[in-house]
Formats: C-alpha cells, structure tokens, sequence
C-alpha cells in the first residue's frame, strides 16, 4: 500500500557506511561491497529501548551515528531513493532497521512504500515487537521478511541485557504474531558473546530452528558509550564451533540433542568425521548467517581481523585458520 504524496512526512535516512559508498552517496574504500542495502530510520533523540550493548540504546552515551561498529550517517531520503533506483541492481535485498521511537510503525510504513516505489528488490525490517495489526500493516506496505532480535541465548541473559523496555515473554508473544503474518519469513538476532555458553547458544538455536525462524548469529562488538563497553569480545575458536553447530542444525544435517558437551563447549558435532572435515573445508558455516542476500561486511568486527562472519567464501588462508580450530590439517 503506497503512501498518499501529500501524506508523506519523512526527509532523512540513515544510511550504513558501505551502502552509502556503493549508492555513490559518499566516497569510500570498500574491501567488500555489502549485497543488501542498509537503512535505518532516523530519530532525533535515542532508542526507548535500553539494550546494553547498543549504541542508540536511552542511557547509551556512544555516537547516535553507530550501530554495533557501523556509522550510520543520516542523508535526505530523496537523494537516497534516487541513489538506490539508479544502483539498485547492486544489491539483492533491503534491510531497513527501525529505533523504537513513536511512530514508528508509520514511519516505516511510509519508508518501506517509498523503497518500493524505485526498486522491487525484497525488503526486510528489523524492529522492535509489534502487534498483531501493526505486522499486517507492514506487510501491507510491502514488507516481505520481518526480523526481531533476541539477541540473547537464555531468558536469564535476556534478563539482563535487553533492559526493561522488553521482556522474554513479549518478544515470544511478537515473535508468534509474526509468524501469524509472515509465516516461515520471520528472522532473529542472536549475539555470541553475552555471558551463555556453547551449549546454551546451540539448544537456543535448535529452538528457533524448531519453531521455523530463521537465526542470524553476531559476534558481541564492544562499543564505547555502552555499558557492555568492556565486556571482551568472544574467543573466536568458540564461535566457529558455534558457526559449526548452527550450519547442522539449520540443514537439518543434526539436532542438538545429538551433539555432545563438556562443561558447556562442545566436543561433539553428532556427525562422522569426514562429513565434518567436507562441510568446514567448504566454507559455508563461516559466512554471514540471516536473511538471503545477506552479507554484512565487517558489521561485527574490523577488516584487520579477526574475522567473525566473511562476507564472502572463506579464502584458502582463511580457511587454514579455520580448519586450526577444528584440529584439521591445513
């Protein structure tokens, strides 16, 4: 459902650093382009939620410009819809990410049907839990794959780094109306790194496979003005494993029930050797994980390494590092 031109009330944009670079919107060094354009609304003040580990969070202190390690600049929207219908072919998806700020639902209503508007690429929004007839009204405007990030593994963690604007609860109860809406095209977030272990994060992600949603894994960053600021980023060894384990799960290849723990680390895919040795060796476990068309270069870390999602087909170096892990020969 197209937005009315007289009714039409955004001007601004964020645009995510490397997407501003590939629309022509800035200059840039791009060591890999992303495949899916990245917007976020723009918003004045911060977030009304209070996750601790984001920059646009209420009692965040970092750059309103940030999210995660990402500059996000805000632009005016019609240079960027003009951008994005003359380079549109550049990319194979939309990904519109939403503060929660009042509103909200109209504005990406508004934002989704101007998108629309200059390119037919498929658009996916992550926001906030929504209501039943808000979901219908983004689906409407046509939005074709809605995400809602858990971030955390365990409701207990949850608990702790979400703040009070959002309960574990609320998030299922959204979750379950999106599915009401968009059926099998309902993504989640979540974040290695917050405090669970391996086992923890590999049931999670079996519950989530279990439930038809699809999971997009993030490595914790650190970033300054956040409470979570000095919380180190986690061991990449174990979040290979875990890379490992969600490749399994999500192809059906084996259950988390079938793995086997050790004071919470896995030491047992649940699968023969062999069959291990030909699916790390491909590569595919390692890249970035979520919506198809999906990319993310370096939203997690820097292009210096270490590397925790590859935007791309791990390189033969990359892969020696990789194959390290898993006590596999170069």
């Amino acid at each position: 459902m197209l937005e009315p031109a007289q009714n039409r009330k955004l001007s601004k944009v964020r645009v995510a650093f490397g997407t501003g670079a590939v629309l022509g919107l800035w200059h840039g060094k791009l060591i890999e382009a992303p495949t899916t354009a990245h917007f976020l609304t723009y918003f004045e003040g911060r977030c009304r939620g209070n996750c601790k580990f984001c920059p646009q969070a209420r009692e965040s202190t970092a750059d309103l410009e940030m999210l995660s390690r990402v500059v996000w600049p805000k632009f005016d929207l019609e240079s960027v819809l003009t951008a994005l219908s003359e380079n549109s072919e550049k990319f194979k998806r939309v990904c519109i990410q939403a503060v929660n700020s009042p509103s909200v639902v109209e504005v990406i209503g508004e934002l989704v049907s101007r998108v629309r508007e200059v390119c037919r690429l498929p658009i996916s929004v992550s926001c906030q839990p929504l209501t039943l007839e808000e979901l219908e009204k983004l689906s409407a405007s046509g939005v074709e794959r809605v995400g809602l990030a858990f971030d955390a593994a365990t409701k207990e963690i949850f608990s702790k780094v979400k703040g009070s604007e959002y309960s574990w609860e609320g998030h299922m109860a959204a979750l379950k109306n999106a599915q009401l809406v968009f059926g099998d095209r309902v993504s989640t977030h979540l974040i290695v790194g917050l405090g669970e272990s391996e086992e923890e994060m590999v049931r999670a992600l079996q519950f989530f496979h279990d439930g038809g949603v699809t999971v997009a894994l993030f490595a914790f960053t650190p970033i300054p003005g956040t409470p979570l600021s000095k919380q180190p980023r986690p061991d990449v060894a174990s979040y290979r494993r875990v890379q490992l384990a969600r490749f399994l799960i999500a192809n059906n290849l084996v259950r988390a029930e079938e793995m086997k723990f050790e004071g919470g680390r896995i030491f047992d895919f649940g699968a023969d050797g062999e069959s291990l040795r030909k699916i790390v060796e491909s590569g595919d476990p390692f890249i970035t994980s979520g919506c198809a068309g999906c990319n993310r270069p370096f939203y997690n870390e820097s292009p210096r390494g270490p590397i925790y999602n590859y935007p791309r087909k791990p390189n033969r170096r990359d892969l020696d590092e990789i194959k390290k892990v898993f006590g596999l020969p170069g």
